[in-house]
C-alpha cells in the first residue's frame, strides 16, 4: 500500500464554501461555469446537481499539517487505475495545505479523459459493464504512518517492490465496490434506500469518458497509518430536475406578481422630488 500518485502541479484551493470533510475539504466544481456546485443533505446523504454535458471535477484541499492519501472513486470506479472501487488501491497524496482539482480519469502520468456529466448509458462505468454504482463520488481518506524527518519523498519517483513483482504474480480477485460508510460527515444515516424513485423526469446522469487533456503527476510512495480510511466522503449527484422528483432539492416557487393588463406600456415618468421633500 506504498505507491499512490501525487499532482506535480498541486493548486492551493481556498474555497470553503459547500465543502465536505474532516481530514480534507471536498467539493465538486462544474468546469465550464467555474462554480462550486451546492451540496443538498437529504435523508443523511449529500447530494449534487449536475447539468448534463457540463465538465466537473472533484476538488480536495487537505488543510492538515501532514500528508494524506485520497482514494477517489466515481460511479464505483478507481479515477485512477480504472479498476472496480476498493480502499486499498492508489490514489493521489496531498502535502500540508495543498489542493488539487480532479478532473478526469488517469490515462497516464500526463494525460486524463476529463470527467463530464452524461447520460447513465453513456457513462464510463456503465460502457464497461460496471452500471450499478453510477452516481456517486466516493473519497477514501488515509493518514500516513509518521516518517524520518530526512526522508524526503516530495519530487521522488519510487516504483514500489510489490507493484514490480505484480507481473509475476497471479492475477488477483475483482475488488469489490467502494461500500456504504457507516457515516458519512457526520451523518447517523449512511444510505437511504427510499430515494431511488421508479420514474425520473430525465436521464439518470453518469460520469463519460471525456476529451484527453493533459495532467502532470509523479509516483511516489506513501505508507498507510491504517488499512482502513480514517474517513470516507460519499457525495452522490443526478439532474437537478430528478433531485426534485426525489425530494432531495425543494423546488422554490418564482416570485408571483399580479397580472398586468397593459404589459407593453410603460407608466407615465415625472421628475421625483429631491431627498427630504
Amino acid at each position: 500500500m506504498k505507491n499512490a500518485w501525487l499532482a506535480a502541479a498541486l493548486m492551493g484551493i481556498t474555497l470553503k464554501a459547500q465543502a465536505l470533510g474532516g481530514l480534507a475539504d471536498v467539493q465538486v466544481l462544474d468546469r465550464d461555469t467555474g462554480c462550486i456546485l451546492p451540496m443538498y443533505r437529504h435523508q443523511g446523504e449529500y447530494w449534487v446537481a449536475g447539468r448534463p454535458g457540463a465538465r466537473y471535477s472533484i476538488v480536495i484541499h487537505n488543510h492538515r499539517t501532514d500528508r494524506v492519501l485520497a482514494v477517489t472513486a466515481v460511479d464505483g470506479v478507481n479515477v485512477i487505475s480504472g479498476e472496480t472501487g476498493a480502499w486499498g488501491q492508489t490514489g493521489y497524496v496531498f502535502g500540508p495545505g495543498q489542493g488539487y482539482e480532479i478532473s478526469g480519469w488517469r490515462k497516464s502520468q500526463r494525460e486524463i479523459a476529463e470527467f463530464n456529466f452524461t447520460a447513465m448509458a453513456d457513462s464510463y462505468a456503465a460502457r464497461t459493464g460496471r452500471p450499478a454504482n453510477v452516481g456517486v463520488i466516493g473519497v477514501a481518506l488515509f493518514l500516513e504512518k509518521p516518517i524520518q524527518p530526512s526522508t524526503n519523498y516530495t519530487h521522488r519517483f519510487d516504483v514500489d517492490a510489490a507493484q514490480a513483482r505484480a507481473s509475476d504474480a497471479p492475477p488477483a480477485p475483482a475488488a469489490a465496490p467502494l461500500p456504504a460508510p457507516e457515516s458519512l460527515a457526520g451523518s447517523s444515516s449512511p444510505r437511504s434506500a427510499t430515494l431511488a424513485a421508479p420514474a425520473l423526469p430525465t436521464v439518470k446522469l453518469g460520469t463519460g469518458h471525456g476529451t484527453l487533456e493533459a495532467s502532470l503527476v509523479t509516483q511516489v510512495p506513501f505508507d498507510r497509518l491504517s488499512s482502513t480510511p480514517n474517513e470516507i466522503i460519499r457525495i452522490r449527484y443526478d439532474s437537478f430536475e430528478n433531485l426534485v422528483a426525489m425530494g432531495v432539492v425543494e423546488r422554490r416557487p418564482k416570485p408571483w406578481s399580479p397580472p398586468n393588463p397593459f404589459p407593453d406600456s410603460e407608466s407615465q415618468k415625472y421628475v421625483p422630488d429631491p431627498p427630504g421633500g
